[in-house]
């Protein structure tokens, strides 16, 4: 269809001739509202970065003689980035002499783990960084129940499935006697011979 031809249906229904094949032999054009098919991608495209969250890396400071108090303070920060699906950095910093017992500083790591066992995961072992020692913390992982709607809270793991109840045991139902067929039985007449008289 020449070009031409193409514009004046385009215009005769108040909409745009739009090439969307130009390296085709012949160009493909299409007939569109033009502005609403960019005010489509647009909204697609917001969409879709809306689905995508980014996962940020917060950081949790913390020292080998942190106070117990102060210690659950921080563990509930954590938990506040853990559920929001952020990964953690939790640092012990080595203040003056502390560098020189670096197991202080690895058992404060070791204990906050095992407060936060129960909604998040270590990523590798601790190590040293200079005057800090850090270890990397992520959600645990929610395995969803199989036959249910809704799903499991951040940092929560899923129950199992109950087993399935047993079958109830049915006796079997005992067979009514059947009743032997009955057949008469058959009377054979006795032949009868009559009596010859005397002359």
């Amino acid at each position: 269809m020449p070009v031409q031809q193409a514009q004046g249906i385009a215009d005769d229904r108040k909409l745009d001739l739009v090439e969307v094949a130009g390296t085709a032999n012949p160009p493909v054009c299409r007939i569109m509202d033009f502005h609403k098919y960019r005010y489509e991608q647009r909204k697609k495209t917001q969409e879709s970065k809306k689905k995508v969250t980014a996962s940020a890396v917060k950081e949790v400071k913390i020292r080998s003689r942190t106070e117990a108090h102060d210690i659950r303070f921080k563990i509930d920060h954590m938990k506040k980035f853990l559920d929001k699906g952020h990964r953690v950095k939790i640092s012990v910093f080595f203040k003056g002499r502390e560098i020189t017992r670096p197991q202080l500083g690895r058992d404060m790591l070791d204990k906050v783990l095992d407060t936060i066992s129960d909604f998040a995961t270590p990523e590798g072992t601790p190590r040293m960084e200079g005057r800090h020692m850090s270890v990397l913390v992520v959600p645990n992982k929610v395995v969803p129940v199989k036959g249910t709607s809704e799903s499991a809270a951040p940092g929560t793991v899923a129950a199992k499935p109950a087993a399935p109840a047993a079958a109830p045991v049915v006796a079997p139902t005992p067979k009514a006697p059947t009743p032997e067929s009955t057949t008469p039985e058959s009377t054979t007449p006795e032949s009868t011979t009559p009596e010859s008289k005397g002359d």
